[in-house]
C-alpha cells in the first residue's frame, strides 16, 4: 500500500515487513531529506517545535505598586525631560528683557483738571492744611466774625476767596460748591482715574464746612444767615481800607472785615440749600455729616421760601458785584436737589409747580435763555430734572411739567450748535453766551458740561440723539461742540493761548490776583503798599496755576494786563464750571456717568404690588 507523506516524500506501508517499534524509533534519528527538500510555513514549524520559549518580563517594584520596567523608564524619561524644557523655557523668560505695555498718556482734559483743581488751594482762606501745596500761600483772616455780637454764628473762619480779592461772597461760592458736587456725583469714577476724588470731596468739604458757619445749622427755623465777609466798595473816592481798595496778601491783612448778614434773601438761602443737599449726596458714605448737611439744607429752604426777597436789594453790597435778578430758578433748582438728597417728594412737587416754572422763565425766551450762571439755574435745573424723566419716568403727576423741562432742554442744547443762531461765535469759535460782553468764559464752561453731561445722559437711556426741529442730531455732535470750546480755552485759538494760568507754555502771567502777584518775601506791604505790584508790568512773582482767566473779548482779543480785571481776574464759579467741564470730557470715552447715586434716597416710584393670593383650597 502507497500512501502520500504529508512532509513531501513517498510513504510504503507493507504489512509483511514492516518495522518494528524499536525500529522505527530509530529511524525517526534519520533525516527525512525529502520533507526538507523545501520551506516549512510558521505553523508547519510550529507543528514540528511545538510553543517557543517566551522572553521573561521584567518588573521594578516601588513598594506600594509593582510597574514593568519599560513603563517605569518611559515615564522617569518623560519627567525628566518635561522638567527640563520647562526649566529652559522659565530661564529664557527671566533672562529676555521685558516690554512692560504703559498705560497711555493722560489726556489733555485730565492734565487740565489736574491744575484747574488747584486753583481752590490757592483760594482757601483761614487755617490752612498742611498739604495744602501752594507755597506761596499761608493761613490768612483768622478773625472773621470773632468780634462781632452776633447771636447765630461764632466765627466765619475759613471758606473760599472769591477771585482776585479777599471777599467771601457766599452766593457764587454756593454755585460753585454745587457744581463741583453734581460733577463728583456724575463721574466720580473718572474722578477716582484721573487720582483726585479725595481732593475734590477735600475742597467740596471746605466750602460746605464754612457755609454751616453761617447759619445756625442745628435749628429748624432761622430768620437771618450771613451773605458775605469782607466789603469792596470803592465807589465815590473812598479810601476806606478794604479788600479792593487794598492791595495786598491775604496773609497780610490788618483791616476791619465787616459781615453782611441777610434776612430776606431767598436766592441766597435757596442755593445754598442746594450746595449743602448736592454735597450730602457726595459724603453719604459720612453718615453722620450726610444728615448734618442734609438737616441745613432743610432749614435754609425753608427759610428761603417763608422770607421772601432778593439777597442783593437795592443799595446793599453784594448788588454792585453778585447782583440776583430773580429767586424763582433758585427756587427749582434747591427744590430738586432736595429731592434727590432726601426723598421726600414734597420737594419734587415744588420743584416742578408750573406756577414755580412760569415765574422762572422756563416758557419763554429771551437773549440769555439756556445759559447756566451764578445768577440763573433755570438751564441746568432743567437738565436735572430732565435726568429724573430720562432714567425713573415718574409720571402723573410730574410727566407733563418733566416733559416741557426736557423739550426745553432739547431746545437749549440746540441753540449751542453753530447751525443756529441765539447766539454769535467769534471768529476763532468762542461760543459769544454773554453777548460779547466781558468775561465770556464763565459761561461757555458751563455750557460745556451741561452739553457733555446731556449727551451722557441719552448714551445712558439708550437714546442716540435727539431732535432739533425736523433734524435727528447725534449725541457725537453735543460733544464735540464741548470740545471745541474747551479746546479753545486751553489753547486752539487764534492767539495760540491756554486761558488756564500754568497749563501749556503760553498762558496769561499777569493775572489779577493780589496773592499771586506779591512776592513772598517776608516783608508786608501794607493797604498801599502793595500798589506797586498791581501797577508793575513785570510778570507775577507766584504762577497761579489752575486759574482760568476772564477770557478774550468778542474779537478772540486779549490784554494780558494785571489790572484789566476783565480780561485777566479769574473767579472760584469760572472755575467749578471748568473743572466740572473737564472732568465730563476726560478719560478715553468708555466711562459714562453715574446712572444711580443721585437716586439713593429717592423711594420707589411705584408702590411694591401685593402678593398674590394663596391657592384655594375646597
Amino acid at each position: 500500500m502507497y500512501g502520500r507523506d504529508p512532509w513531501g516524500g513517498p510513504l510504503e506501508i507493507n504489512a509483511a515487513d514492516s518495522a518494528t517499534d524499536d525500529d522505527r524509533s530509530r529511524n525517526l534519528q534519520d533525516v527525512d531529506r525529502a520533507a526538507l527538500s523545501r520551506p516549512l510555513d510558521e505553523t508547519q514549524q510550529s507543528w514540528l517545535l511545538g510553543p517557543g520559549e517566551q522572553k521573561k518580563k521584567k518588573y521594578v517594584d516601588l513598594g506600594c505598586i509593582i510597574v514593568s520596567r519599560k513603563i517605569f523608564v518611559w515615564t522617569v524619561g518623560t519627567l525628566l525631560v518635561s522638567a527640563f524644557l520647562a526649566g529652559f523655557i522659565t530661564l529664557i523668560v527671566k533672562t529676555v528683557p521685558r516690554h512692560r505695555h504703559s498705560h497711555p498718556p493722560p489726556d489733555n482734559y485730565t492734565l487740565a483738571l489736574h491744575k484747574a483743581l488747584m486753583f481752590f488751594n490757592v483760594q482757601r482762606s483761614g487755617k490752612l492744611p498742611k498739604h495744602n501745596n501752594v507755597s506761596w500761600r499761608g493761613s490768612s483772616c483768622l478773625d472773621d466774625g470773632k468780634s462781632d455780637t452776633a447771636t447765630f454764628y461764632k466765627d466765619l473762619v475759613g471758606g473760599y476767596y472769591d477771585a482776585g480779592d479777599a471777599i467771601k461772597f457766599n452766593f457764587p461760592a454756593s454755585f460753585a460748591m454745587t457744581m463741583l458736587s453734581w460733577s463728583v456725583i456724575e463721574y466720580s469714577a473718572k474722578y477716582e482715574a484721573a487720582g483726585e476724588l479725595n481732593h475734590v470731596k477735600e475742597i467740596i468739604k471746605w466750602g460746605t464746612d464754612y457755609l454751616l458757619k453761617t447759619f445756625n445749622h442745628s435749628a429748624d427755623t432761622i430768620d437771618s444767615m450771613v451773605a458775605q465777609v469782607g466789603v469792596g466798595d470803592t465807589s465815590g473816592g473812598s479810601t476806606t481800607p478794604n479788600d479792593h481798595y487794598c492791595w495786598m496778601r491775604p496773609e497780610d491783612i490788618d483791616y476791619k472785615r465787616p459781615v453782611s448778614p441777610c434776612s430776606t434773601c431767598s436766592d441766597l438761602a435757596a442755593e445754598m440749600a442746594a450746595a449743602l443737599a448736592a454735597a450730602s449726596i457726595v459724603f453719604k458714605d459720612n453718615k453722620a455729616y450726610s444728615q448734618k448737611l442734609v438737616h441745613g439744607a432743610r432749614t435754609l429752604f425753608k427759610f428761603s421760601r417763608d422770607r421772601r426777597g432778593r439777597y442783593s436789594a437795592s443799595g446793599s453790597e453784594a448788588a454792585m458785584f453778585y447782583n440776583s435778578t430773580s429767586y424763582w430758578d433758585e427756587f427749582v433748582w434747591g427744590g430738586a436737589w432736595l429731592y434727590y438728597a432726601t426723598g421726600n417728594s414734597s420737594y419734587l412737587q415744588l420743584a416742578t409747580s408750573p406756577g414755580l416754572a412760569k415765574h422762572a422763565g422756563a416758557f419763554w425766551g429771551g437773549p440769555d435763555y439756556g445759559v447756566l450762571s451764578w445768577d440763573n439755574k433755570l438751564a441746568g435745573a432743567q437738565v436735572l430734572l430732565s435726568r429724573l424723566r430720562l432714567f425713573l419716568s415718574p409720571g402723573y403727576p410730574y410727566e407733563e411739567i418733566l416733559r416741557t423741562f426736557h423739550n426745553q432742554t432739547s431746545i437749549i442744547m440746540c441753540s449751542y450748535l453753530p447751525i443756529f443762531t441765539s447766539f454769535n461765535r467769534t471768529k476763532g469759535g468762542l461760543i459769544q453766551l454773554n453777548h460779547g460782553r466781558p468775561q465770556p468764559l464763565q459761561y461757555v464752561v458751563n455750557a460745556a458740561f451741561l452739553a457733555t453731561l446731556y449727551s451722557d445722559y441719552l448714551e445712558a437711556a439708550d437714546t442716540p440723539g435727539w431732535y432739533c426741529g425736523p433734524n435727528f442730531y447725534s449725541t457725537k455732535v453735543l460733544r464735540e461742540f464741548a470740545k471745541t470750546q474747551i479746546d479753545y480755552i486751553l489753547g486752539r485759538n487764534p492767539r495760540k493761548m491756554s486761558y488756564v494760568v500754568g497749563f501749556g507754555s503760553h498762558y496769561p502771567r499777569h493775572a489779577h490776583h493780589r496773592g499771586a502777584s506779591i512776592p513772598k518775601n517776608k516783608v508786608k506791604y501794607n493797604c498801599k503798599g502793595g500798589w506797586k505790584w498791581r501797577d508793575s508790568t513785570k510778570p507775577n512773582p507766584n504762577t497761579l496755576v489752575g486759574a482760568m482767566v476772564a477770557g478774550p473779548d468778542k474779537h478772540d482779543g486779549f490784554h494780558d494786563v494785571r489790572t484789566n480785571y476783565n480780561y485777566t481776574e479769574p473767579t472760584l464759579a469760572g472755575n467749578a464750571g471748568l473743572v466740572a467741564a473737564l472732568v465730563a470730557l476726560s478719560g478715553d470715552g468708555t466711562t459714562g456717568i453715574d446712572k444711580n447715586t443721585i437716586f439713593s434716597a429717592v423711594p420707589p416710584m411705584f408702590p411694591t404690588p401685593p402678593p398674590p393670593p394663596a391657592p384655594w383650597k375646597p
